[in-house]
């Protein structure tokens, strides 16, 4: 309805009604209200600096990204994988293949300074930044050993080396003769100071690692310094990117599960026992999952089953063929698996958004980034996965794509694989790809326009106004496109402040904006917008 067109009664009742409400707050609902932020749906123009334009970067790229989005070649490293942002704003990139830590710093509008911060190590892989009472630590992992170094702000190569973890499996571990698949430790620690270290499995699926000291595909805790190793959780293939829910002592991991698995069930497809590359395609799913203190989360006797009601979410198990076709593993009382992911994604990265300067439409939120499939007919993966993230159940919700494009789909070439992500102090999203050896930014660009939306969430038809000042009042046609007063999410570029109203003279309710995404105006203003002013 137009604001003109009511009552004076009416829009009293309005008025009244809506002053029960502060003037000055927004109103928030939950991700589920209000729905999800915008997906990856713009095709955007990789920018490349000169001086980084070999191979892949020798043609024009394209990701796709979500709205008011730009995405740049920050840096090239080869074979760069996971990533920590230091409390001075210094990017740490590991890189397993050279024994090394770099350290990546700033270098205005140059190319940034690349250095060597750690040589020498076996296969470092994973990056943790540790304050305990007056002391910051930097955890690195090698294959076979936890250390940390103490770190003053600004040091440009580690010092102060503390070996704090040693004897764990590596392909030098004797039994498995110089054989292991996912040998690569990933780490973190919590507000309480334990340490947790990922240990993967040695294959594809065995039961000898079920029954190794340490177990394999399972994750240890220790104290901050080394001591009261205990087993935590197993059951969990190849935990990747271990992350606790900001704020909780709540540790969130991604799996990537197995490949070739075997038909399970025997029923009259005749199938049973064979692998099947039609059901190998999407079965069993990745996992992202919450995991507890004692946990058992099935793998190698148990895989999860998306094909449920329940979908990908807390899925059921399926008996494996290969390793507990006659049930003597009870798949009832594994823990289930709280999220999958399409199988063979291979998630490695995983980084809550909380507590970050990421644009705040995406900051409720988790983003996981999958490395790409091999064991499967279509490709699948080579993106970053975004998950709103429900602050009630404390729960990821459905999955979405935050940037995609390093498989190019009419050909299936693949020139990227995404790793790890981190976002920096600026708030722009960092993604390392051991592919292409490099390091993008993903960046959030505010539209230049003060931009009004139909529907909650950034939905709906749009319209868009100049920053310059000015008054755009619904009686006189200037709302029309959106319909009319029907106004209910919106957004102000930076160094713009706009008023809305209820009424067409610019009284009654009236809310003011400085720069931000706003997803939805409130109750008491949804609806019944007559009037916007730019200052």
């Amino acid at each position: 309805m137009v604001a003109s067109t009511l009552k004076p009664t009416q829009i009293l009742g309005r008025i009244l009604s809506a002053s029960l409400i502060s003037l000055m707050s927004l109103e928030v609902l939950s991700t589920a209200a209000i729905g999800q932020p915008p997906p990856a749906s713009v095709e955007t123009k990789l920018k490349v600096p000169s001086t980084m334009t070999s191979w892949p970067f020798n043609i024009n790229r394209y990701l796709k990204v979500p709205p008011n989005f730009s995405v740049s070649v920050y840096a090239r490293i080869n074979k760069a994988r996971f990533l920590a942002v230091a409390p001075n704003g210094d990017l740490l990139v590991s890189q397993p293949s050279s024994g090394k830590v770099l350290i990546v710093r700033s270098n205005g509008s140059k190319d940034p300074i690349i250095s060597d911060f750690v040589t020498g190590l076996r296969k470092p892989h994973d990056i943790v930044f540790h304050k305990i009472d007056n002391t910051t630590y930097i955890y690195i992992s090698e294959s076979h050993q936890i250390n940390r170094f103490i770190y003053n702000s600004g040091d440009l190569i580690a010092k102060n080396r503390q070996i704090v973890v040693v004897g764990l499996p590596d392909r030098s571990t004797p039994e498995l003769k110089g054989a292991y698949g996912h040998e690569l430790k990933n780490i973190a620690l919590d507000a309480n100071h334990k340490l947790y270290v990922s240990i993967a499995s040695t294959c594809n699926a065995c039961k000898e690692d079920t029954v190794s000291t340490p177990k394999r595909g399972a994750i240890y805790q220790y104290d901050a310094n080394g001591t009261n190793q205990r087993l935590f959780a197993q059951g969990l293939r190849n935990a990747e990117g271990l992350a606790f829910l900001p704020n909780t002592n709540d540790l969130w991991v991604v799996v990537n599960n197995r490949d070739n698995i075997a038909y399970p069930f025997n029923d009259s497809s005749g199938n049973y026992g064979k692998i099947i590359p039609s059901y190998v395609d999407n079965h069993p799913p990745e996992e992202f999952t919450k995991v507890r203190d004692g946990g058992n989360y099935g793998w190698p006797f148990c895989n999860p089953n998306p094909d449920t009601s329940n979908g990908l979410n807390n899925m059921p198990f399926d008996r494996d063929y290969q390793f507990n076709a006659n049930g003597s593993v009870n798949c009832n009382a594994m823990d289930r698996i709280s999220k999958g992911i399409q199988a063979h994604s291979a998630p490695l990265g995983l980084t809550f958004l909380q507590n970050t300067n990421f644009p705040s439409l995406y900051s409720n939120g988790v983003v996981a980034g999958l490395h790409g499939s091999w064991n499967r007919q279509k490709k699948t993966g080579y993106k970053i996965a975004y998950f709103p993230w429900n602050s009630t159940t404390k729960t990821p919700e459905q999955e979405i794509d935050l940037v995609t494009g390093w498989v190019v789909p009419a050909t299936q070439e693949t020139w990227g694989r995404p790793v790890d992500m981190v976002v920096d102090q600026q708030g722009n999203l960092l993604i390392s790809d051991d592919f292409s050896g490099t390091i993008y930014k993903l960046s959030y660009t505010p539209s230049q326009q003060v931009k009004v939306y139909k529907d909650p969430n950034f939905g709906g038809i749009s319209q868009s106004f100049p920053t310059t000042p000015g008054v755009y009042k619904s009686n006189q046609g200037d709302l029309n496109i959106v319909g009319n007063d029907t106004i209910s999410s919106f957004s102000v570029p930076p160094g713009t402040r706009i008023r809305v109203c209820q009424h067409i003279n610019g009284n009654g309710l009236c809310r003011e904006y400085t720069a931000g995404d706003y997803k939805f105006l409130g109750n008491d203003l949804d609806n019944i917008i007559s009037y916007i002013e730019v200052k």
